[in-house]
């Protein structure tokens, strides 16, 4: 299969990584024909079990990518597949350069809160 049919078939995911105006970093999914975008003062959540504020911001075109700056590089890329989805929660698995985690976007009302769930693939 081409690079182009793979990625069709598989919706990108990538997260940037800014220096200013102060560091962050911002989750890129791809649907719909965009990249739907939060921002994550603190980065991904890892193993110690802290959930990780995430703030929707506006969408990004599909460029976005693979675009990097003087000001923002990518931390990770890859695809996303959706593993179950209501209207306030998605979970997902991101299949980046390290492997694949599962995660949960649960809506506050306010903001997001991203979560590592307990079960991972291959787990």
């Amino acid at each position: 299969m081409s690079d182009a049919a793979n990625r069709r078939e598989r919706p990108a995911f990538v997260l940037h990584e800014h220096r200013k105006p102060r560091p962050h970093f911002d989750l890129r999914l791809e649907e719909e024909g965009v990249l739907r975008s939060w921002a994550v003062p603190r980065g991904l959540p890892d193993d110690s079990g802290h959930d990780r504020l995430a703030v929707a911001v506006s969408d990004h075109d599909l460029q976005h990518a693979t675009y990097t700056d003087a000001d923002k590089d990518i931390a990770d890329s890859g695809w996303w597949e959706l593993v179950d989805r209501t209207p306030r929660r998605f979970v997902f698995v991101l299949h980046g350069q390290s492997g694949a985690r599962r995660y949960a976007l649960i809506d506050t009302g306010r903001d997001w809160l991203l979560h590592l769930t307990k079960e991972q693939p291959g787990a």
